[in-house]
């Protein structure tokens, strides 16, 4: 593996039973980079991340994190490399009886031997970096949805990974909470020296913090490039994602047999 990367997957392929998720994808995330992974909804793109954490394996390929092969990791070498990795889950994923406080002292207690008072120090001024030290005592509950990635955010960071993942942080927030979470990404990332993966459908918000970007589609990376490259590009797919146009090489209706067909197999018989 590159020194220069942090993870490398080549010629991965991957499927859930005869669904063929994955057919050869073959990407570098650079270390100290904000990395977006686009495509369409059921594209495979959080399946992507769970193969990055080791929640799955892949059929064929590697995937490498750190150096390391994740997939062929024993349970307590892989436990030891996602203790590197941050991950902000797409509604949340907080722990609904837990105050916001709790919630990121958890994973601190559970996986250091920090005395309480650090922990302490360490969950407000993890709250603090997302603007949310004042809401420590409140309950998941009473969060917005912005404010609920926020405090997501604040326990992606909790255990200063070296990797942090990102899955649809943009989606169903109204546009404020959109320019903040893309903000934290950005000013996170570069302030603490990670590097981060955002797994996006939403390219307006996406393209605005990231500094490379992967398109997914049809089981293979189809484009990739800065983001200044992408926003010039010509590509079809590019220029249709972008856009939001229902017509391109992303079709508007799912695979189907002919019209005529399905009309004759659902007619009433006799």
């Amino acid at each position: 593996m590159s020194t220069q990367n942090i993870v490398e997957i080549q010629d991965l392929a991957f499927s859930y039973g005869s669904h063929e998720i994955f057919k050869r994808i073959n990407l570098a995330i650079p270390n100290g980079k904000v990395v977006g992974i686009m495509g369409a909804s059921g594209c495979g793109k959080t399946t992507l991340m769970r193969l990055i954490g080791g929640q799955l394996s892949p059929s064929r390929g590697h995937v490498k994190v750190m150096g390391e092969a994740v997939h062929e990791l024993g349970r307590n070498e892989l436990f030891r490399l996602r203790r590197k990795m941050g991950m902000q889950f797409q509604q949340g994923g907080l722990f609904t009886d837990l105050s916001v406080f709790e919630n990121i002292a958890f994973q601190m207690r559970e996986k250091t031997d920090l005395p309480e008072d650090m922990i302490n120090d360490l969950v407000l001024m993890k709250l603090s970096a997302v603007g949310l030290r004042g809401a420590a005592q409140l309950m998941p509950s009473e969060l917005s949805g912005g404010m609920t990635r926020r405090v997501g955010l604040a326990r992606a960071i909790a255990l200063d990974p070296a990797l942090i993942m990102y899955d649809e942080p943009f989606a169903g927030l109204d546009p404020i909470s959109c320019s903040v979470i893309g903000n934290l990404i950005r000013r996170l990332n570069d302030a603490l020296g990670v590097t981060s993966i955002v797994v996006s459908y939403d390219a307006a918000e996406a393209l605005r913090i990231v500094d490379y970007v992967y398109f997914i589609a049809d089981g293979v990376i189809v484009a990739e490039g800065s983001t200044a490259d992408v926003k010039n590009s010509q590509d079809p797919f590019v220029r249709q994602f972008i856009g939001g146009k229902p017509d391109g090489p992303v079709p508007f209706h799912y695979r189907h047999s002919p019209y005529a067909e399905d009309l004759e197999l659902t007619a009433p018989r006799g």
